[in-house]
């Protein structure tokens, strides 16, 4: 490491330490490859954490940017500009299901709007505050606020923030009997839960359990929301990820890859919800900005594409194929899983302890990858990674895992 790069890497200690991010600098990227500050090239199979689908530098979406910051930059919702209503237009249609969308900044503002509008909605119907119990999942992440955070039924998340917003009933993943118990009491005004858990592991909903989840919500009068923020615009192998179900949901919330590396987020709300919020009852001050809407719509188009779809098939395959054949040399993993360039590599529990330091083996072999929970190695690309950088970066993790083994 040069003089340089310590340099700068001490500026970390001006952040609130809430990261333990790999101790390089990057400083550029092309495509799925990064390189940092000394020069040092890297393929990119996190994607800012399934965010950069589209890769790095992509020209059109740096054209979309440009073009937009040569005419205004922020106006606020007070007034409306042309990329967020178009926007608006096109990610309504895309939907297939919605009506009205809106435009946040982040996962976790998406999911929070989601969350009022749960009980605004339960509220305009007449239900008292005890009759608005939101069902969420064990494993899942739905966000670091007050209430997104308490959705999210992890214990570690949540220890030190207590008292917790009240309202939520935990169940566990694709557990089906769980779900009809939680919703037996008619106290049920939603079920939120991610078609495939992120940081719970890269664990795919069963298409029994989505089914029943739709049916039991029918049933009791009770909203269904997807939280697609990791998993949709793409990453399944279709443009949302509940397409591959067949389930039609009231509520979708989307950020990451919406704006492909510039922070935007959405609320799609079906015709049951569409109309529950008026003037007044939320608000954002950067959320629709023509900044983030301009580059988002070109990335919605791009991401909707047949070519996207195909890459993500192909590229899923040789994915799985590639870390199956590193586990039948080295027998690492208990289970690779996932769906389209969502991928999960589940270490044995004799080498769990170790996850942390297989990214940082990995970095020193320049390829980038993250955990998903604390003992699965999460593969997120760009969803146009090309055969060479995939096969690269694949080639790069059994090296990494090699070395892992030779020093153990």
């Amino acid at each position: 490491m040069s003089a340089d790069t310590a340099d700068l890497l001490s500026k970390s200690s001006y952040y609130l330490p809430v990261y333990a991010p790999r101790q390089l600098v990057l400083e550029r990227g092309q495509g799925a490859r990064v390189w940092d500050v000394e020069g040092r090239e890297f393929i990119d199979l996190a994607a800012g954490i399934a965010v950069c689908s589209l890769g790095h530098n992509d020209a059109d979406l740096k054209a979309a940017l440009l073009a937009q910051a040569e005419k205004l930059w922020h106006v606020s919702n007070v007034f409306y500009t042309e990329p967020a209503l178009r926007l608006a237009e096109e990610l309504v249609g895309a939907s297939k299901f919605a009506e009205r969308v809106f435009f946040c900044n982040s996962g976790a503002e998406a999911n929070e709007v989601a969350i009022k509008l749960i009980r605004k909605w339960a509220s305009n119907a007449g239900r008292d505050a005890a009759k608005r119990t939101i069902v969420t999942c064990r494993g899942s992440f739905h966000g670091r606020t007050l209430a997104t955070v308490t959705a999210t039924a992890q214990p570690k998340y949540q220890a030190g923030y207590e008292p917790l917003p009240g309202g939520f009933r935990y169940i566990d993943f694709n557990d089906v009997a769980q779900l009809e118990e939680a919703m037996a009491s008619g106290d049920v005004a939603a079920v939120m839960f991610e078609p495939v858990q992120g940081e719970g592991g890269v664990v795919p909903a069963s298409a029994e359990f989505m089914a029943r989840a739709r049916e039991l919500c029918d049933a009791h009068d009770a909203l269904l929301v997807f939280d697609e923020i990791q998993v949709g615009m793409g990453r399944s192998g279709q443009l949302f990820a509940h397409w591959n179900w067949n389930v039609t949901p009231d509520i979708v919330t989307l950020a990451k890859a919406l704006g492909c590396g510039f922070p935007i987020g959405a609320m799609l709300a079906g015709p049951k919800v569409a109309s529950a919020m008026g003037v007044g009852s939320h608000g954002t001050t950067f959320g629709g900005n023509p900044l983030a809407t301009a580059v988002a719509r070109v990335a919605l188009a791009k991401l909707s594409s047949a070519e996207i779809h195909a890459n993500v098939a192909r590229q899923s395959a040789a994915l799985r194929a590639g870390l199956e054949a590193i586990n039948a040399e080295f027998g690492l993993f208990s289970e690779v899983r996932g769906m389209g360039l969502m991928m999960g590599a589940v270490l044995k529990d004799e080498y769990a302890a170790d996850a942390g330091k297989l990214l940082d083996l990995a970095a020193e072999q320049q390829v980038l990858i993250l955990l998903a929970g604390a003992s699965v190695l999460r593969f997120v690309p760009a969803l146009n990674i090309t055969d060479e950088e995939l096969a690269e970066g694949l080639a790069r993790v059994r090296k990494a895992l090699a070395a892992y083994l030779a020093a153990r």
